[in-house]
């Protein structure tokens, strides 16, 4: 069986989700879905994955992010993914979108294979035959590159919020999700801007890029814009990597 590594703590409400996915996607491979073991045998062959997390220092992470020490934040991460390897770790997973600005080097320094989030995302845009998707997250994820640059390269444009939406997203992201706080107004607000994105800027489909945001937007989609749930779909992709 392969052991996967996660980075999480980037934020603990969402690394509780990863973890909680990849447990039931993976017996659900393994049984067939809604299927229990009945006896000491099936419970054996529905066995549970090997999971390894090192849950980082989010505190940290942010404040390099936001006084722009990319090396710094770099180098960080590539050490705890070192850390996952010399614990056992056969390949390795970022639980959270925003470090994704710098896996292209972590994934060169790393010394074990890495599960992208956005090439994931990428795939299941693909699968839905999109073309202009929409996406939030925090400010350091809708201001980047990084999601843009592997969307064009499939031959889809990424669409963001305007400076003032962004801005509302990424404080209620900062503030209230990456501190287990979902509130009713929130949720409508964010819903707004789907609204307006989906007038304004003829969005096919959202990108929930920052993991805590399928948990307040748990529906599957809204007004005719499917939400794709980047936690989700990561989940889908580590599984398929467990069990190969």
């Amino acid at each position: 069986m392969k052991t996967v590594g996660i980075i999480g703590g980037i934020g603990p409400e969402s690394t509780i989700e990863y973890y909680r996915l990849i447990i039931d996607a993976y017996r659900e491979r393994q049984s067939g879905p809604g299927v229990a073991p009945v006896d000491a045998q099936d419970a054996r062959a529905a066995s549970y994955p090997s999971i390894i997390i090192n849950s980082v220092d989010l505190t940290r992470l942010i404040r390099w992010i936001t006084d722009n020490e990319i090396d710094a934040f770099t180098d960080y991460l590539a050490g705890e993914i070192e850390k996952l390897a010399r614990a056992g770790a056969d390949f390795g997973a970022l639980a959270s979108n925003t470090p994704h600005l710098v896996f292209d080097e972590l994934r060169r320094r790393s010394p074990i294979p890495l599960i992208s989030i956005v090439e994931s995302a990428c795939g299941a845009s693909q699968a839905l035959g999109m073309k202009r998707v929409g996406l939030f997250g925090t400010s350091f994820t809708m201001k980047r590159s990084f999601y843009p640059d592997v969307f064009a390269k499939a031959g889809m444009t990424i669409v963001v919020p305007t400076e003032e939406e962004q801005a509302y997203i990424h404080e209620k992201y900062m503030k209230e999700l990456l501190n287990n706080i979902f509130l009713p107004e929130t949720r409508e607000h964010l819903l707004e801007i789907v609204d307006r994105m989906k007038a304004r800027d003829d969005i096919e489909g959202l990108i929930l890029g920052g993991t805590e945001l399928p948990l307040i937007l748990r529906d599957t989609e809204h007004h005719g814009i499917p939400f794709l749930d980047t936690t989700k779909i990561h989940v889908e992709r580590i599984v398929a990597e467990l069990l190969s």
